[in-house]
């Protein structure tokens, strides 16, 4: 097999698969043939997913990850090995997100935040990086924002940990280039998933207000999960010596059937 060739089995693995981008993403990949391994802190979530992704003909396995904790991902990847041999793709998208002002809000819980969002993905980095390189091969895809380039009020932390991730990989790629290991960047932009939703409705309310303040909601439309999993999917699917990165992911507006009825008369 040539150095820069992909082998017909590539596992891969989700971190924080248990809602949303994460769980869109193992059953997309899952869907194009790809092993699936799920991690998420919610344990009942995906081995419910990986049953039924089992129940649809692929093939999949669940395990317990804290992306905050060493010990927890080394456990993880030593079990996910085991499991399904050595990992292809890595998919960082554990998240945490709360809303507050940046001069309220406690310190540690931005450091809570911190540890998930930055340094979760350098723990993902650690485990599953350098058995890549050693083979000349492997994708580690992380899930980013649109907050990263276009930061949000009330939302400080998120934003500096995904412009700080975004840093970080573009550190990474460099110091990967020419080892056959591709980092990519998916940023997406508003898109409905759980993140937010255990948020108090009235602070909820007051960030989107802030949203269309600032100028960051144009139009009403979210992004289902299931196009961020797309997209990440074609990223790990490209053929050695394309290099998918970054990838930015946005709603479409609603077509503006006012203009488009002016049009026709």
């Amino acid at each position: 097999m040539g150095r820069y060739d992909h082998p017909e089995r590539r596992p891969a693995v989700i971190a924080g698969a248990s809602s949303g981008i994460g769980a869109e993403t193992a059953q997309a990949l899952a869907a194009a043939g790809f092993p699936v391994a799920l991690g998420a802190r919610r344990v009942d979530r995906i081995e419910e997913l990986a049953a039924t992704i089992r129940s649809a003909g692929g093939e999949a396995v669940a395990h317990p990850l804290d992306v905050a904790d060493d010990g927890s991902v080394a456990d993880f990847a030593a079990k996910v090995a085991a499991d399904l041999g050595d990992v292809e793709v890595v998919v960082s998208n554990a998240g945490l997100l709360g809303p507050g002002a940046l001069a309220e809000i406690d310190t540690d819980r931005l450091a809570r935040e911190l540890d998930v969002n930055l340094l979760g993905p350098h723990r993902l980095i650690r485990a599953f990086v350098p058995g890549m390189v050693e083979r000349a091969r492997g994708d580690i895809v992380f899930v980013s924002s649109d907050t990263a380039v276009r930061a949000r009020p009330f939302m400080g932390g998120y934003s500096a940990s995904k412009a700080g991730l975004e840093g970080l990989v573009g550190s990474l790629q460099m110091e990967l280039e020419g080892t056959g290991v591709r980092a990519s960047v998916v940023r997406p932009g508003p898109t409905w998933s759980e993140m937010g939703m255990d948020w108090d409705p009235d602070a909820a309310a007051k960030v989107l207000n802030e949203w269309v303040k600032w100028g960051h909601a144009r139009h009403s439309h979210f992004l289902k999960a299931r196009a961020i999993a797309d997209a990440i999917t074609t990223v790990v699917s490209a053929p050695r010596g394309v290099h998918i990165s970054p990838v930015d992911v946005n709603p479409e507006a609603p077509v503006d059937t006012s203009t488009t009825k002016e049009q026709q008369a």
